[in-house]
């Protein structure tokens, strides 16, 4: 059974088509690197498979259950998660207030009820035990190195029963250490059974990490094959339209 399919996805902004024809498949547990230049698409399609807006044309299906989204709350329902390049963290908050925030438990009964901090530390401290970062449920996000930071984003996505978590550029500005941290717990996710689609310009990362790449171009498709069977050379041929289609 496969986690998400599109088919047929395209997307136009007037008269500027951003996506034309793009179909896609992926399993349970599987990386896919997503990668082309800026303008390529990627982004547009990140944000039609986590509900910012529709496609124009083309279905989604996940787990062989078509799907149409109209705001990003309705994907999340669906276990699709999306990790932003800027994290959406606030730096003045903990760990645990940046993983439960929206979504604070509380308890008490109304109009008494109050937040439940103990229970969330709680709950944090054991989705950081569960990706193996160091990462406190107590500490300052302000305070947090880049792989931390990761961390308690990618914690975040697991507070529901997520299927696909969606990564833009998660080792953008980080340190080298940094990313190995980060690249540990994309496997986690993997190991756990969640789909990971991985945006990123860093080549080494995708085939570190990743079993598929897709590269797109101008919006469309150019190549879907596993990362055994390309080379950096290869996607970057794609990328640039040095080789027309893999």
């Amino acid at each position: 059974m496969t986690v998400l399919e599109l088919k047929g996805i395209s997307k136009h902004f007037g008269a500027i088509q951003a996506l034309n024809d793009v179909s896609l498949t992926i399993e349970p547990g599987a990386v896919v690197g997503l990668m082309g230049d800026n303008g390529a698409g990627k982004s547009t399609l990140v944000k039609i498979i986590a509900g910012n807006f529709p496609p124009s044309h083309g279905t989604i299906r996940v787990q062989d259950r078509e799907v149409h989204f109209h705001k990003p709350v309705e994907a999340r329902e669906s276990g699709i998660e999306v990790v932003y390049q800027d994290l959406a963290l606030c730096n003045n908050l903990t760990a645990a207030a940046n993983v439960f925030l929206g979504r604070e438990l509380r308890r008490g009964v109304w109009p008494l009820r109050i937040l439940d901090y103990a229970t969330m530390y709680k709950r944090a401290a054991e989705l950081f035990k569960e990706l193996k970062s160091e990462t406190r449920p107590r500490d300052l996000v302000k305070q947090m190195s880049g792989g931390q930071r990761q961390a308690v984003a990618i914690a975040r996505t697991r507070l529901s029963d997520s299927k696909i978590v969606l990564m833009d550029e998660p080792t953008a500005a980080i340190s080298v250490r940094q990313v190995a941290e980060v690249l540990n717990l994309i496997r986690r996710l993997r190991d756990q059974g969640i789909a990971v689609i991985l945006i990123s310009h860093r080549m080494p990362d995708v085939f570190s990490v990743c079993d598929r790449i897709v590269v797109l171009r101008r919006g469309t498709k150019v190549a879907d094959k596993e990362i055994a069977k390309s080379s950096p050379e290869e996607v970057t041929a794609l990328i640039t339209g040095a080789l027309e289609r893999a």
